[in-house]
């Protein structure tokens, strides 16, 4: 079935119209992966995304994933609480001294734990470690009702929004039935 999807692109320009959140207590641990692994990606991936239709990526081969993380430009950071992988963000370095946030998410059984914030901010944080002079995501209406709250309350800004009919189907999840109620 086609419906209207909105998507919201959101950039900042200098670090300091960040608004950080502050970190939980206890504070998770961020960590960057720095062995390219698609294994470990294509989980973070479905397990942050199934739910909220990320599909580009699945029928990517091991190759495929390979070739895009295998590359300077891009980084990925995995969120664990407690020892568990909770969430996740891919930073992308491009032309003109931008970072693109790729890919950002929080796993179904760690969202409403205060967490995204600051995800968020330390993502934005080693964007402009990276040496950007500017920093930019996308997001829609497909993705969390909280995305573009999140990205807005750390000082991200819309600079372009469009809204064009697409085929949605049922969110895959990352494996059938993973939509079971959370044990949270």
């Amino acid at each position: 079935m086609k419906q209207p999807v909105t998507r919201w692109y959101l950039e900042m320009t200098s670090p300091a119209q960040l608004r950080r959140s502050p970190a939980p207590d206890p504070a998770p641990a961020i960590v960057r992966a720095e062995v390219p692994s698609p294994a470990l990606n294509r989980f973070l991936y479905t397990s942050v995304g199934g739910a909220w239709h990320w599909v580009d990526r699945l029928p990517w081969t091991w190759a495929q994933w390979m070739t895009w993380l295998d590359r300077p430009e891009l980084q990925t950071w995995v969120m664990y609480v407690s020892g568990t992988p909770a969430g996740y963000f891919e930073l992308e370095r491009q032309p003109d001294d931008q970072v693109e946030i790729a890919y950002f998410g929080i796993a179904p059984d760690f969202i409403g734990r205060r967490l995204g914030g600051h995800l968020l901010t330390v993502a934005l944080d080693t964007a402009w470690t990276m040496g950007a002079k500017r920093v930019w995501v996308h997001t829609c209406t497909l993705d969390h009702a909280a995305a573009l709250a999140n990205y807005k309350a750390r000082g991200m800004a819309v600079y372009k929004e469009e809204t064009e009919l697409k085929h949605v189907g049922p969110a895959p999840g990352p494996w059938p039935g993973a939509q079971a109620p959370s044990r949270t």
